[in-house]
């Protein structure tokens, strides 16, 4: 597969080049030249294989001839080594023999490692990466901007791998205490992931990223690499769950429309699913799940859009007026703003609404949803409060509730149990770097660490 500059289509790279590259040269974003497009014989084979499996067949058709069939099968398997169950608000699996009358489920993202949706991506982007450095002798020097689950799962899949060191950009106090626990206490003292607070708004740590990525010197010096949603290697392998647990739905209630709500922050999760459906996944419609940050929203309601400062809110990883992928979904749909609106349909909630909806929800099913889920979770309520005939809803859980332990627990007024990996994390030390928005901090952390 070859990519292209969503600015200039005559800009062209392999997919290898495009993940390594991050940015194309003129500063757009990658897109893949084509989109595969699988027909019904083809999915009902590939529904029928484990989730590693179909997603290595995908994979096959988005990289290029540095990886082959049984690479992405082995790197598939490896990163994809948890679950990726999809339950009903009183804990059914989908299965229509178990709750044949059953509507409403959750797509429960954040069974890996990091315990966010954000493992997915993270993990398949960094095995690809290494398989090519591997080749190479490459280094590389990944910046990455988080909102928070971002930053822990890059970290993570790129945790003690020889050539490359991470630099992990968050918003000084836009996080959670888990997720900034998880952040700043990755690997030991010397690791090659280092933890960087900066003193403003996510909005503030990607435009880093990007300024960055814009000075020629620092990008020639130390070699970066974007590890955000702006990489097309991040966004690609989002595309496979969707296209996989779409089969599943749809095999399980084959005669129900199939409706996914995304509570969405930089539109990357979006986009996955966006070309999941161009590849032929049964996929109907999606629905937008925005808190105060809701550019998107807007537009989908008024046609114009307009980027505006992020604020902080209960959700704290979707606070994000700057969405990264916007120009992505334009131009999967050539700018046809009637298009995008007949597969989308978005709306947005305030941190009042959405504490209410967890409690609610708790209170009547027992199930704890994180705030970026419950936020999916009222959109799609409010989606179907118009929609007469009966329909498969899916509301994507992006992150375990006890990553916002503190928030979660206020709301419900309850104890949530800490995972594992969580509950290791609790108990490190904190290595953090502590600097101001500005690209002159940033280079000269760079220099002495990079």
């Amino acid at each position: 597969m070859n990519y292209h500059s969503n600015r200039d289509s005559e800009i062209k790279a392999a997919f290898g080049d495009a993940l390594l590259a991050s940015l194309a040269p003129d500063g757009g974003l990658w897109m893949p030249d084509e989109i595969p497009h699988f027909n019904p014989k083809n999915t009902a084979r590939m529904g029928a294989m484990s989730f590693a499996e179909c997603a290595a067949e995908l994979a096959v058709h988005f990289t290029d001839d540095r990886f082959s069939a049984s690479d992405l099968v082995a790197l598939c398997r490896d990163a994809y080594n948890f679950d990726v169950p999809m339950v009903t608000l009183s804990g059914e699996a989908l299965d229509p023999a178990l709750a044949p009358d059953a509507e409403d489920f959750v797509l429960e993202l954040f069974h890996g490692p990091t315990l966010a949706f954000k493992d997915f991506a993270a993990r398949f982007m960094g095995r690809a990466a290494s398989h090519l450095m591997g080749a190479t002798k490459q280094k590389r020097t990944i910046l990455v901007a988080t909102s928070g689950d971002t930053g822990g799962a890059i970290g993570d899949a790129f945790l003690d791998q020889k050539g490359i060191k991470v630099f992990i950009l968050f918003p000084k106090g836009g996080v959670s205490k888990v997720q900034e626990q998880q952040l700043t206490t990755m690997g030991r003292a010397n690791s090659n992931v280092k933890a960087i607070s900066v003193d403003g708004t996510f909005d503030d740590c990607q435009q880093l990223v990007k300024a960055a990525f814009g000075n020629p010197d620092l990008t020639k010096q130390y070699n970066l690499m974007s590890a955000n949603s702006i990489n097309v290697g991040r966004v690609i392998p989002q595309s496979f769950y969707y296209f996989w647990t779409s089969l599943q739905a749809k095999a399980a209630y084959p005669n129900r429309p199939l409706v996914y709500s995304i509570p969405s922050g930089n539109l990357g999760n979006l986009t996955g699913g966006l070309i999941a459906k161009k590849m032929g996944a049964p996929i109907d419609r999606f629905v937008i799940g925005n808190n105060a940050n809701d550019p998107f929203v807007d537009y989908l309601s008024t046609s114009v859009y307009e980027p505006r400062p992020s604020v902080p809110t209960l959700s704290n990883a979707m606070d994000i007026g700057r969405p990264n992928n916007f120009p992505r979904i334009l131009s999967l749909y050539n700018d046809d703003y009637t298009e995008i609106v007949s597969v989308c349909w978005g709306a947005s909630f305030s941190d009042e609404e959405t504490e209410r909806h967890i409690r609610r929800i708790h209170t009547e099913t027992g199930y704890v949803m994180c705030p970026h889920t419950a936020v999916g979770h009222l959109a799609m309520e409010k989606f179907a409060a118009d929609i007469s005939e009966p329909f498969t809803r899916i509301t994507v859980g992006t992150a375990h509730p006890a990553k916002f332990a503190d928030s979660v627990e206020r709301i419900l007024h309850t104890d949530i149990p800490m995972p594992a990996p969580l509950a290791k994390a609790m108990k490190k030390k904190q290595r953090v770097h502590v600097m101001g928005p500005t690209l002159a901090d940033l280079s000269d952390y760079l220099a002495m660490h990079a």
